[in-house]
């Protein structure tokens, strides 16, 4: 069993805008789970689109229950891959996420499209969906309910980040270095990257998409 997220928005800023600050959204005040970002992968295609990968670490605390039943050191760390592709053409941004690790606790797929709006002048239309899964026999289900309320929650923390970026521009706030993991997930991360960098991304989602 899979729980499925999707909605819609709208935001009253030019594409353009929208994916420049896309790529400057981190740090910001609203996103202080997320630790370090790395640009592993990025092409120019032949058809102009831009492709990236990008390998993000960020903090990943059980809720209360959980961390009586499994191990503490679950509690430290989640890698993400996101892959993009901005298409100056169809002027849309489309992002795939999903994490490296503890997968079998939960694994969170997420496709996300920011798109011109073609009814109102200026603004960019968002679409987000999430398929949550857990491997969990027996717990699967509170697993996925409390992995989607997460989801909820820093979905809307992401949107504050992204306004935030959208606000100050090139400013100081948005020159603020991430704050550094522990070293052992670095290290972790770094072995990830690597691997990551030899593959190109793609524009085929994944398995729930």
């Amino acid at each position: 069993m899979v729980k499925y997220f999707s909605n819609n928005t709208d935001i009253q800023n030019a594409w353009e805008h929208v994916v420049s600050a896309f790529w400057r959204r981190y740090p910001n005040p609203f996103s202080t789970h997320v630790l370090t970002e790395d640009v592993v992968y990025r092409e120019v295609t032949a058809d102009h689109k831009l492709l990236s990968r990008r390998l993000l670490t960020k903090t990943n605390r059980l809720p209360r229950w959980a961390e009586k039943v499994f191990p503490t050191h679950l509690a430290r760390s989640v890698y993400i891959v996101e892959d993009s592709i901005v298409d100056p053409l169809t002027r849309s941004l489309t992002t795939f996420t999903w994490n490296l690790n503890h997968t079998t606790l939960m694994a969170v797929e997420e496709r996300c499209v920011f798109k011109e709006s073609a009814l109102q002048p200026a603004t960019t239309s968002v679409k987000r969906e999430a398929w949550i899964s857990s491997g969990v026999y027996g717990f699967s289900r509170p697993i996925q309910e409390f992995g989607l309320a997460r989801f909820k929650s820093n979905q809307t923390k992401s949107m504050k980040g992204l306004e935030h970026a959208l606000l100050n521009g090139h400013g100081e706030a948005a020159q603020r270095p991430l704050r550094d993991p522990v070293k052992e997930p670095l290290g972790k991360a770094k072995e990830a990257a690597k691997t990551l960098a030899s593959v190109p991304p793609t524009s085929k989602p994944q398995q729930y998409i």
